[in-house]
């Protein structure tokens, strides 16, 4: 058998068309954002201009809270394994997927970095693989029930657009979809294992509080970053709603698959804080400070932490 003909030439060719696919979408949106910041360049200007003379104090909070979203996500994966994994190296392990996540799409760049560590600390391939996907879940479900607590208690926020009988026709079918496709035998078998380990982590009390707690924590301190940031440059917008605009701003840039959200985390970002009526200036501000604290400065030492936990055998 030629090395073209290979089983596990055959396995990795629907990876790499769907990582060919991410990357062209990735390539097309980038484009895009650049066409409209080219567009919109006095405000990104006057933003980065109002972010120089920001209040410290209140970027150093942001800065602290960022930190604190490392842990929390290591939390939240001890939390998904039943076995203990060694802290130190689990917190660094997330640093270190941060900064890949930033290099590939879809969060490829983490899922790869937490499944090769998960492997190196003696769990299987597969369980490994369940243990990122009940994490995930985990996540997503967290941050649904807070949209849904602060769109309900927030004063100020958003009204939900009238939406068409087209859109609802679309994701009906989009959901009957996603129906027959995990009723497939290979995917059926994933859920199946996936749901085994939420049970299991939910048979030990201290694991589920981890991974909720941690999931929880996770997306409150990101979206504290943007709460503290949004105080630097002087945005007036009351704490809940920017949490809210937050967290659905992100939800809706998941959608699309670009680098740790690269240009579409950004421009959902903008377009919610303004349409809560902050100025465009002030909301490029605001955008720019966030992923100041959580992208652009941590990128250089978390790919130094990767490349020591790669040369220690940590991954």
């Amino acid at each position: 058998m030629t090395p073209q003909t290979t089983p596990a030439s055959y396995a990795w060719a629907p990876v790499r068309r769907r990582a060919g696919l991410h990357t062209l979408c990735a390539l097309a949106l980038l484009a895009a954002v650049g066409f409209l910041a080219r567009r919109h360049w006095p405000a990104v200007e006057s933003g980065a201009l109002r972010l120089a003379i920001a209040d410290h104090g209140w970027l150093l909070v942001g800065a602290s809270a960022a930190a604190g979203t490392w842990v929390a996500s290591a939390l939240a994966q001890q939390g998904a394994v039943p076995r203990r994994l060694p802290a130190g190296r689990l917190v660094a392990a997330q640093f270190a997927a941060g900064a890949a996540n930033q290099l590939l799409p879809a969060g490829l760049g983490a899922g790869a970095v937490n499944l090769r560590f998960l492997m190196r600390c003696g769990l299987p391939a597969g369980r490994s693989a369940a243990a990122i996907a009940v994490k995930g879940t985990a996540g997503a479900l967290a941050r649904g029930a807070l949209i849904a607590v602060l769109a309900l208690s927030c004063p100020g926020a958003p009204r939900v657009p009238h939406v068409s009988g087209a859109a609802v026709a679309v994701a009906a079918a989009l959901t009957v979809g996603a129906a027959v496709v995990l009723t497939r035998s290979r995917c059926r078998a994933v859920l199946a294992a996936v749901l085994a380990d939420i049970r299991s982590v939910h048979g030990r009390p201290a694991r589920a509080v981890a991974l909720w707690g941690g999931s929880l924590g996770f997306a409150l301190l990101h979206a504290a970053v943007l709460v503290a940031v949004t105080r630097a440059v002087g945005l007036p917008l009351a704490p809940g709603l920017v949490a809210l605009l937050y967290l659905a701003a992100s939800a809706a840039a998941a959608l699309l698959p670009t680098p740790g959200g690269l240009g579409s985390l950004d421009a959902a970002l903008a377009l919610a804080l303004t349409s809560a009526g902050a100025p465009g200036a002030a909301a490029a501000s605001a955008v720019l400070g966030y992923r100041l604290l959580t992208v652009w400065l941590p990128l250089v030492p978390g790919l130094v932490v990767l490349g020591v936990l790669v040369r220690r055998g940590a991954l």
